[in-house]
Formats: C-alpha cells, sequence, structure tokens
C-alpha cells in the first residue's frame, strides 16, 4: 500500500470515529458502553506498548543514552559436590 493510500485510510477511519463521537449522546446506553469498551481496549494496548519499549530502552541504555557497558552475561557453572 503506497504512503497516499495509507493516509487516505487514516482519514477515512478518523472521519468515521469523529462521525461517531458526535452521535454517541443520542446513542443507546448498549452502544456507549461497547464504545467505551473498545476505547478502553485500545488505551490499554497503547499503554502497554510505551511500557515495554520503556522497559526494553532501561534495560539496553542508562538514562543517559548511552548503553551500560559494565553489565555482562555470566556463564553459569553448575555446583560441585
Amino acid at each position: 500500500m503506497s504512503s497516499g493510500g495509507f493516509l487516505k485510510e487514516l482519514q477515512v477511519i478518523g472521519e468515521k470515529l469523529l462521525l461517531k463521537l458526535q452521535r454517541l449522546p443520542k446513542a443507546d446506553p448498549v452502544e456507549i458502553v461497547c464504545f467505551c469498551v473498545i476505547l478502553l481496549f485500545i488505551v490499554t494496548v497503547l499503554v502497554m506498548m510505551v511500557i515495554a519499549c520503556s522497559c526494553c530502552c532501561y534495560s539496553c541504555c542508562t538514562c543517559g543514552g548511552h548503553p551500560d557497558h559494565r553489565r555482562r552475561k555470566m556463564q553459569v557453572r553448575p555446583a560441585a559436590h
């Protein structure tokens, strides 16, 4: 898909969402609850992605943005009996 087609598709989805939000005050209670559940799901997925990315970046880099070269993998050796 070309970038122009992708942007057009995002615009169409945004317009549908805006139309849905404008009709929400007059909607049935069931439709309002369904919309809120879907919105909560989307927000939860986005928050989990941000947390996962921040944890991944934190484990690779220090707060200054430089990798921590002091951390090295250690081999685990079996204990002698």
